[in-house]
């Protein structure tokens, strides 16, 4: 029994279902995918959750494993160049798909050879960091502290990892680019956090996107869930949409099943919730189950990630005599001043009056129906929805799009020209579409060294509920959200083992 459509929810059905499982999903929305989807508005298709797909590998070992291989669903194509990053000074540089050598030529011609050294040495940090974390931090459960301090591997690795060192710092071991600072500081708004706060090993994401790859989907990242809900059907996973949970049912610690809105109740040996943390622990679970409280201790003391403020741009280019150059798929223009960014968002709590701008343009005939029109994705990084204590969304949208459009056309990007199309998503609008609390995207943040210990645990303490997707371990973002999946459906596999053997004594 799964409790969402996300994509970790379907990916960890579809596993499941192929060990031989009776799987059902209860979806509360009208339609599959969760945060991860392409929407067309008119005659135009935009990624709103991911627009980018790194270690393709964890998802075609998942259609491998379960029917059909991951090609004969979807079509796959590199991101070249990967990311484009402007700077307020003028310069600008592409970093080249999957090759390193040429990134680092591109950041010598750019902003030095100095920075190219600083840039190629960090990712070689980021190597080591990769290979010592990957598979006791990312890919088996962690379960405590104690079960990494017996890996003795990790131990001789632990000053690589540098766990009480911030991102922040640890670049200014290699150098002092402004330059190069953004660059990295970047990663760590990649897991809504902060990069002043934000543990060093975040950079092993610029690592696995340099080695292994930045990737789009024909026709949006999104196909991605529709060919997970394809093949969950394949599989005969029972889906219901419209099927909102209101309650996991519990009989001392033990997991029942659950009670939907309609007030039906389904019996289920095992449930695996892909919904927010908060939701799970704070209102599907009653106060009274006594084993979730560690969990609900670590949410109290836990940040929310920040959110994101998007704008959806379709642009009709024979609005005017000549277009601009295209962009290239992944644009991004950073401010002046980087750290006011974060003032605002983690201090004061407001929309960046100056903030980073991310432009997903993907050149991609199947996300518009005419010629000449390009679909734009922009995302700015928001303080979450939190009228209590921080910034209230429910107004001050509009306004705020007007000023991001107005930032966009004086970078010369002529938008309210060609401009046929626009909506903007607050992140009020994100916590009302997909039930992320205030709208933060990623869960809680990675601000702090503990923070790996801080997202729920897989296994979670009440017998029978796993957690899967990006408030869970390992994190935020397709990749991760593909690793849950596959440790909960081997945690249940496992688990199952023991359950039957047990059966067979009595």
């Amino acid at each position: 029994m799964v409790i969402g459509a996300g994509i970790g929810g379907m990916s960890a059905a579809a596993r499941l279902a192929r060990q031989g499982h009776d799987v059902s999903i209860y979806e509360a929305a009208e339609r599959t995918g969760g945060k991860c989807r392409t929407e067309w508005i008119g005659d135009y298709a935009f990624d709103t959750g991911p627009s980018l797909l790194t270690l393709p590998a964890i998802y075609k070992d998942l259609f491998i494993k379960t029917g059909p291989r991951f090609e004969k669903a979807l079509s796959i194509q590199p991101v070249n160049p990967s990311f484009t990053y402007n700077f307020s000074d003028g310069k600008s540089v592409d970093f080249i798909n999957l090759d390193l050598p040429k990134t680092c030529g591109a950041i010598d011609d750019a902003l030095g050879v100095d920075a190219g050294n600083a840039w190629h040495s960090l990712m070689q940090r980021a190597e080591v960091m990769w290979d010592i974390s990957r598979v006791p931090f990312v890919q088996s459960e962690l379960t405590s502290v104690w079960s990494l301090l017996k890996r003795r591997d990790l131990i001789r690795g632990i000053r690589q990892i540098a766990p009480w060192k911030s991102l922040r710092s640890v670049v200014g071991d290699y150098t002092k680019d402004p330059h190069i600072q953004m660059i990295v500081d970047r990663y760590a708004t990649y897991t809504g956090s902060d990069p002043r706060k934000a543990p060093a090993a975040l950079l092993t994401i610029a690592f696995v996107e340099a080695t292994f790859g930045a990737w789009h989907l024909a026709g949006g990242i999104g196909q991605l869930g529709v060919a997970l809900e394809e093949r969950c059907h394949l599989l005969k996973v029972d889906i219901n949409l419209n099927s909102p949970v209101v309650k996991i049912n519990t009989e001392s610690n033990c997991v029942t099943g659950i009670t939907l809105s309609s007030g039906e109740v389904i019996e289920a040996d095992f449930v695996v919730a892909n919904a927010d943390a908060e939701i799970i622990y704070n209102q599907l679970l009653a106060p009274g189950v006594y084993a979730a409280r560690p969990e609900r201790k670590k949410l109290k003391r836990a940040e929310k990630s920040l959110a994101g403020f998007s704008l959806l741009l379709g642009l009709d280019n024979s609005k005017i005599s000549e277009a601009p150059a295209k962009l290239n798929h992944h644009t991004i223009y950073f401010p002046a001043d980087y750290d006011a960014e974060f003032d605002d968002i983690f201090t004061k709590k407001i929309p960046v009056n100056d903030p980073t701008i991310y432009i997903c343009a993907p050149n991609d005939p199947l996300m518009v129906k005419r010629s000449g029109t390009e679909s734009w994705f922009v995302l700015v990084n928001a303080p979450p929805h939190d009228p209590a204590g921080g910034w209230n969304w429910s107004t001050g949208g509009a306004d705020y799009a007007a000023k991001i459009i107005a930032k966009l056309d004086a970078l010369g990007l002529r938008v309210s020209e060609r401009l046929d199309v626009m909506e903007f998503r607050t992140p009020l609008d994100l916590q009302n579409s997909t039930n992320a609390p205030g709208g933060s995207i990623y869960g809680t943040s990675s601000n702090g060294a503990m923070s790996a210990f801080s997202r729920a645990r897989n296994r979670s303490p009440v017998k029978g509920l796993f957690c899967v997707g990006g408030s869970a371990h390992p994190g935020g973002g397709l990749p991760l959200v593909g690793i849950s999946a596959e440790l909960v459906a081997d945690a249940i596999g496992s688990t199952e083992a023991v359950v039957t053997a047990t059966h067979h004594h009595h």
